[in-house]
């Protein structure tokens, strides 16, 4: 079983920059992706950003590349999602996964374990 908090959601205007933070406690292993999804209302939950356990494969959606970028410390099972020129397009609930697997996938089902979300609110 893997646990997983999310938190350093908020409100912030366009331009601006925020920074997520996952605490994952639990059963991770060498073989745990892990990945940021959002969900904004009325909308299905969609993939942002995923990064394999080492760290040397990284995956966005197209609409957050170049903006977002995805990182991880194993040492304090950390994972961190660093968010710059925020849009309000990309206010959503943002959630934490992880899936026992060595690939980044892009589909909510591939994904085992996840967070509650944090809120993350861009105004105009």
């Amino acid at each position: 079983q893997v646990q997983l908090v999310e938190s350093g959601g908020g409100l912030v205007q366009a331009g601006g920059s925020l920074r997520l933070t996952c605490a994952a406690s639990g059963s991770i292993s060498r073989t745990t992706t892990m990945a940021w999804f959002r969900q904004a209302p009325g909308q299905e939950r969609e993939f942002a950003a995923g990064i394999s356990w080492s760290g040397d494969r990284r995956m966005y959606a197209d609409s957050v590349k170049g903006r977002f970028t995805i990182s991880r410390d194993n040492a304090q099972n950390m994972v961190y999602l660093q968010m710059n020129s925020l849009k309000p397009e990309d206010t959503a609930v943002y959630y934490c996964a992880a899936r026992t697997a060595r690939m980044i996938v892009n589909l909510v089902a591939m994904y085992d374990y996840w967070g509650r979300g944090t809120q993350v609110t861009v105004s105009s």
